[in-house]
């Protein structure tokens, strides 16, 4: 659709703006419209496409055939234009404004009231063309708008590989400008008459570029608007042949909801303090994050690259300390353990869950064959068996007690892969048939069941502290108040060792016995070290290499996660109504609170405004219903009445570990569904950026700008 009027050379605009019409559907009105407009190119075209994409403005028609009341302008049925530019030369050198009248108008005009004759207009050269800088804003405000379309609804611009090739050829990009060409987009238009191409792929990067840069201009704006923030991460992602880290900013909003966008995804290359330092330099200098605002910080970054982003937190957290290194809600607490120990065995029951989850989605018969597996392993338990098959049609492989429910399962889960993998019927694909193989393998191999029986064992102790501290408010509050007793359980562990180890090793022999499978040291082990196969005993080496290591390993990562500063932070959740109700007896703790002394507007007053917010709600009224969470606890009206509670509320509310409320979590999964619909080869960074805040307001114009400010030289790009 045009904004502006379809008369050639016609001055209606900004200086004078005019009511557009549409063209009329009916055919015999619109052939007269294009008549009397004098527009050939478009006498070819249906009326449908003339009344979506076409306008002429008021200044064509007789204001007898205008009827406008305080809001808009509505035309008369049987209207048609009449009133044209037409060239005349008078003596003064000025143009003279003019009606080009048939005895058809004669006729439909008679008895009308003459329209007033408008001053004398401008020469005829002064607006037959826009300025060239008009001409060429509007035509990077035309490629803009297609790219913000496409990228809004994931369409990729070109194919795959396209950006490498000397011309964008057919691509979606050159196809919609197409389009808005035969729509009348002058602009474009004259840049393909001229160039024979309406936008090289040298132009289309630098316009990604651009939109990039303006939607971090956006983001981080509204962040610094809020105040205090959260910085995420999550795994890497592949992007034509690169590694990039995907990062989000979590704050709270001026109506104190908890917000998380998705920031971008930042290149990850080099050794880990190189790699350290420039992903802080992109944020601050090309983001231009303000990072001593930032209150929290949460990866979830595991295998071969888990060295370098501990590398990077610790920078982080050395350079700017509140910025609270935490947990990642968007993460189970046993997974996000077991993703950062580099050991063989744990890696091995770690991708080998990742292609149970990824086999049995495919398909599900695949599921169904699972389901009869179960069946027959539990013929008496219908209750337990029914159980097991629910738990199996979720995403059972990230949950907290994953390792305990493949414990339950393994043995059904084994006959399933191997009969996929016999194909007797003939009902599986080859690559099926392989992926079944490929699990069997992992599962009939003794390092994996030792690895499964260790992890079961040593995080069922975690498991309810972990469920806990993804709860409610309560929940949570609880949940940091019995960290110390799952340290010290661990710890005991830990003290014991040997006696622990005895019984896991006997649980996971019985179990290897139970499938057929034999009990032995990791070949690769043994050549490493160039040993016999009976040179080490397996009890020994699976103590010292897995059962050691994940205790300790343990307990590292909690003490990390959870430091003084976050578990006082946790405990401030004390302060939501419901809980204050529920504890009554006890006000919420001062000294949690005075973690946030420097972050809150007035810190001399906070002990009378904490027993004045803890007076208030203890107490319930009868049918009364206190907010139960943080979000609700936010939107009281009151709470504008305690401005320290307000504040520390807001700070709580940033933290990776809470997780979020009222579709605050929008934008991971967004970025999820990106991942999963989105093939490797069509990946951008800078598009994928564009496609998860498509919520932003895309000011055409100040993109427009912005690109003249980065790319001033107004030639055709070439590359």
């Amino acid at each position: 659709m045009q904004n502006q009027c379809a008369v050639p050379n016609c001055t209606s605009g900004k200086s004078d703006p005019q009511p557009l019409f549409r063209f009329p559907s009916d055919p015999e009105r619109s052939k007269k419209w294009v008549e009397k407009c004098q527009r050939e190119d478009l006498s070819d075209k249906p009326p449908e496409q003339l009344y979506r994409l076409y306008r002429l403005c008021g200044k064509h028609f007789e204001t007898s055939l205008i009827e406008k009341d305080a809001q808009s302008a509505v035309l008369k049925d049987d209207a048609v234009p009449t009133i044209f530019e037409t060239p005349s030369q008078p003596s003064n050198g000025q143009g003279k404004r003019s009606k080009v009248v048939t005895k058809e108008d004669e006729t439909a005009s008679k008895g009308r009231k003459k329209m007033k004759k408008s001053p004398a207009e401008p020469a005829k050269e002064d607006v037959q063309t826009l300025p060239e800088e008009d001409e060429y804003k509007q035509y990077l405000k035309s490629l803009f708008e297609v790219l913000v379309l496409l990228g809004g609804q994931s369409i990729p611009p070109t194919g795959p590989g396209d950006d490498k090739q000397e011309s964008l050829g057919s691509s979606n990009f050159e196809a919609l400008l197409e389009y808005r060409m035969n729509c009348g987009d002058e602009a474009l238009k004259k840049r393909y008459d001229e160039n024979k191409e309406c936008c090289s792929p040298g132009r289309l990067n630098q316009l990604t570029e651009v939109c990039e840069k303006y939607i971090h201009s956006k983001l981080v704006e509204e962040v610094k608007l809020n105040g205090f923030f959260s910085l995420l991460t999550d795994d890497l992602v592949q992007i034509s042949g690169e590694w990039f880290l995907p990062v989000f900013l979590r704050y709270v909003d001026k109506s104190n909801c908890q917000q998380e966008k998705f920031a971008g995804f930042l290149p990850f290359e080099g050794d880990a303090e190189a790699l350290a330092e420039k992903l802080l330099s992109e944020m601050t200098d090309k983001w231009g994050l303000e990072m001593e605002q930032c209150r929290g910080q949460a990866h979830s970054c595991s295998g071969k690259h888990l060295s370098k982003m501990k590398t990077f937190g610790a920078k982080l957290m050395e350079r700017y300390p509140m910025a609270v290194l935490s947990l990642r809600s968007t993460r189970t607490l046993n997974m996000t353990l077991v993703n950062g120990m580099a050991l063989s065995g744990v890696q091995l029951v770690t991708a080998t869950l990742k292609k149970i989850y990824s086999f049995f989605s495919q398909s599900s018969l695949l599921q169904l064959e699972l389901e009869h597996a179960i069946s027959i392993f539990y013929p008496e338990k219908e209750e337990k068996a029914q159980k097991l098959k629910e738990i199996c049609k979720t995403n059972w492989t990230k949950r907290n007690d994953a390792f305990e429910v493949a414990i339950e399962i393994l043995e059904a889960l084994l006959l399933c892969v191997d009969s996929v993998h016999d194909n007797e019927d003939m009902r599986w694909n080859d690559q099926i048939t392989h992926d079944a193989l490929e699990i069997s393998k992992a599962l009939t191999d003794f390092e994996f069941i030792m690895a499964l029986i260790v992890l079961k064992n040593v995080l069922t102790l975690t498991r309810a502290f972990g469920e806990n501290v993804h709860g409610n408010a309560t929940e949570v509050h609880f949940a940091a108040t019995s960290l110390k007793a799952v340290l010290h359980s661990v710890k005991e562990v830990s003290d014991n060792i040997d006696v622990y180890h005895e019984f896991w090793n006997d649980e996971a022999v019985n179990l290897a016995a139970a499938m057929e499978i034999p009990v032995k040291v990791p070949r690769s082990f043994l050549r490493k070290h160039q040993l016999e196969s009976g040179g080490v005993r397996p009890e020994s080496y699976y103590k010292e290499h897995l059962s050691v290591p994940v205790v300790n390993h343990i307990i590292t990562e909690l003490n990390e996660l959870f430091s003084e500063d976050h578990l006082k932070a946790l405990r401030c959740l004390s302060l939501v109504p419901a809980a204050i109700e529920q504890n009554k007896s006890t006000e919420p703790e001062e000294d949690c609170v005075q973690v946030f002394k420097n972050d809150i507007p007035n810190a001399g007053t906070l002990s009378a405004e904490l027993h004045c917010w803890w007076v208030k709600y203890s107490k319930k009224g009868k049918g009364e219903t206190l907010p139960s969470s943080l979000h609700e606890a936010l939107q009281l009206a009151d709470v504008k009445f305690f401005p320290n509670m307000l504040a520390v509320m807001r700070l709580i509310g940033i933290l990776p570990t809470l997780a979020l409320e009222d579709a605050g979590d929008v934008a991971y999964k967004h970025f999820q569904m990106y991942l999963e619909n989105t093939p490797d080869k069509f990946r951008s960074k800078s598009l994928a950026l564009l496609n998860m805040n498509s919520d932003v307001v895309f000011d055409l114009d100040a993109m427009v700008e912005l690109y003249m400010q980065t790319y001033p030289d107004k030639g055709e790009v070439s590359e």
